[in-house]
């Protein structure tokens, strides 16, 4: 016998969205007083109140017992950047003594550093000379100085979005003195390190790589050192090969990372047994969404780290995300606008070899699928909700507000500070704005083939003793994706039946049904439902593999259960929609397009209501309703 759960942020009926904006809600089938588990990734993030706190901006400050101090950091920035000075450093009333200091950055560095300004990126080592010393519970800081986001919003508002789909640093801001003066708002970002693995994959002491290359913005020396880009390109078995362009950061792993690109070069069929390949179309789709030009897919190949996992994995996670919404990008001489918001989230405008990962990925006809399903939910559900996204960059700057006003050092204005929010600034460089660059991707995105083809929709998930059961409309192919993996990875498929055998009751009724697979493990059972048809690809949940059900060993279980409360039939549909609520006699809709306009409201005293969209051009809408939200399939 066996208790489900479901990890729910993610529609289940009609492919809907149920989104929530401060808990997970989740409709868990109780089958006896064990207490009922949901894999949620967000509870891995820190709790309100920690280092990385949303809700207020504290002061940070730093003072060096070496009044040279910045001319000992500027010149080992050069020529030993692991050099570090001791310092202390005062939080909330409390001073740590022989914190290790070194200036970080490359361009952010140099920039404001030849213009003779103090306001430099810091990175701070709690326990470089004092062992076990921490600052709330975090061993290293790094204090990045937004100095070409006017907003000093935009790594913190990707840092929101990136989380929903993959592990991510958490980002907030603080005022930084230094000296007793000054020095203006940080972003403050947490480390790729140890203690990120940790949090994240439970494990700490597999290979860690910065795939950054060596190459400095301002390096004075007359030959200055240089890498080619960490593209994942196979330059030999000699891994010295590879010293310039990517940064080792754990005890060991030359030899894991010269295993994948081998095995990307020369065997990529065996790929996914030595990267999470889901983990990475999952990246691919967040930075192309967000516009994040300054990664791997983007047009820098440098900013991500990889990480081995226990299970021999590796993983991709985003780093310095500064630069999403186009940011700075936008100003070099040789860009416009329009092919920056145009940009092929499938890398046409690429060189063949360029970035072999992608080449391999996305000529892959079932990861190009799967990374279609995923930008289009990262589309879908975050960056259509453009009021959401607005009001949080206001709250932030309302937050703000003062301290940046203070802030003698910024490069930009507090007028900026506020205009760069809606609109692209133009100071010999271009500055890409927050929702402008978001409604011109938002339109180019709505628009493109790929995205708009009409998918399996997955309406509803339930168990029937031994059997998985969903039922989907449009699919030419159902699975089971199913793991015990205490790592949430590898998950394996077992093909769904509507065949009237192997557990199926009534053949062609759009019922798909397996027998769970690893009962006898005993182990907690991982899963998801992918359903394919010609054009596209759909999950369930949406955000799998990061999310997923679990089944857990129990006593005692009911008939079939369903995990919805609200019904759309038909979806899609090429006019008018029926809404049907399980749970209450009132439906209150509102309808809004992937601008976040309001195309449709409407109140009900029913337990049913009709959605009639005749008047809106076909596409995809957004439906909330009694506090859920579902997505609305528009067809001619």
């Amino acid at each position: 016998m066996y208790t489900f759960t479901a990890t729910l942020r993610n529609h289940i009926c009609s492919n809907a969205l149920l989104r929530v904006q401060v808990i997970f809600f989740c409709l868990a089938i109780s089958l006896s007083a064990n207490t009922q588990i949901i894999y949620n990734p967000q509870s891995l993030y820190e709790a309100q109140g920690g280092l990385f706190d949303k809700d207020s901006i504290r002061d940070l400050h730093i003072n060096f017992y070496e009044t040279n101090y910045h001319d000992t950091l500027v010149n080992s920035f050069f020529n030993n950047p692991s050099y570090r000075i001791p310092a202390t450093l005062s939080l909330n009333g409390t001073t740590y003594d022989s914190v290790g200091v070194r200036y970080k950055g490359n361009s952010t560095f140099c920039l404001p550093n030849d213009a003779l300004s103090p306001k430099v990126p810091y990175n701070l080592d709690m326990n470089y000379w004092v062992s076990g010393q921490k600052l709330m519970e975090k061993k290293k800081i790094k204090l990045a100085n937004a100095w070409l986001d006017p907003t000093f919003s935009k790594e913190f508002l990707a840092s929101k979005i990136y989380r929903n789909y993959l592990p991510t640093p958490e980002v907030n801001v603080l005022k930084l003195h230094v000296q007793g003066d000054y020095l203006g708002l940080y972003v403050n970002t947490e480390s790729i390190n140890k203690q990120f693995c940790e949090k994240h994959f439970g494990e700490k002491n597999g290979a860690l790589f910065k795939c950054d290359p060596i190459n400095m913005f301002c390096d004075p020396s007359p030959n200055p050192a240089s890498g080619a880009p960490p593209n994942l390109g196979w330059l030999g078995l000699d891994s010295s090969s590879y010293f310039n362009s990517y940064n080792l950061k754990s005890e060991y792993g030359w030899d894991q990372l010269v295993e994948l690109l081998f095995t990307l070069k020369f065997n990529p069929t065996n790929l996914g047994n030595i990267l999470n390949i889901d983990r990475v179309l999952w990246a691919f789709a967040v930075n192309t969404a967000t516009l994040n030009l300054d990664t791997y897919n983007g047009y820098y190949i440098h900013n991500y780290y990889l990480y081995q996992t226990e299970d021999g994995l590796f993983q991709m996670i985003p780093w310095d995300l500064s630069e999403s919404f186009t940011g700075a990008i936008l100003g070099w001489s040789y860009w416009n606008p329009t092919p920056v918001y145009n940009y092929d989230p499938y890398g046409s405008q690429f060189p063949v070899g360029e970035r072999p990962l992608l080449d391999y990925l996305l000529n892959h006809p079932l990861y190009r699928k799967i990374y279609t399903a995923h930008l289009k939910t990262v589309f879908t559900e975050t960056m259509s909700d453009t009021a959401t996204i607005l009001n949080q960059v206001d709250q932030l700057q309302s937050l703000a507000e003062s301290a940046v006003t203070a802030d003698q050092h910024k490069l930009f204005s507090t007028n900026q500070f506020y205009e760069n929010v809606d609109n692209a600034i133009w100071e010999s460089w271009g500055f890409g704005g927050i929702m402008s660059s978001i409604n011109a991707r938002n339109s180019y995105l709505s628009n493109l083939s790929e995205l708009t083809q009409i998918s399996p929709v997955i309406s509803e998930v339930s168990l029937n003793g031994n059997f998985v059961m969903a039922t989907i409309s449009n699919p030419t192919q159902v699975e089971l994706m199913a793991t015990i993996s205490p790592h949430n990875s590898k998950f394996n498929a077992f093909p769904m039946h509507d065949d009237g055998t192997l557990g199926d009751a009534i053949a062609n009724d759009g019922v798909y049904t397996v027998e769970l697979p690893y009962l006898a493990s005993g182990e907690e059972i991982k899963f998801y439902i992918r359903a394919h048809n010609d054009n596209a690809i759909s999950l369930s949940p949406e955000r799998a593999e990061y999310e997923f059900y679990t089944f857990h060993p129990s006593a005692g279980l009911p008939a079939i259960q369903a995990l919805n409360s609200i019904h759309v039939f038909p979806n899609p549909s090429s006019s008018q929609f029926q809404v049907f609520s399980e749970t209450s006699s009132e439906i209150n809709c509102k309808v809004f397009n992937l601008y976040g306009q309001l195309v449709f409201q409407q109140k009900t005293l029913s337990n049913k209501t009709t959605i009639n969209l005749s008047n809106q051009p076909s596409g995809i809408y957004i439906l909330k309703a009694n506090g859920e939200t579902l997505k609305l399939i528009k067809k001619q």
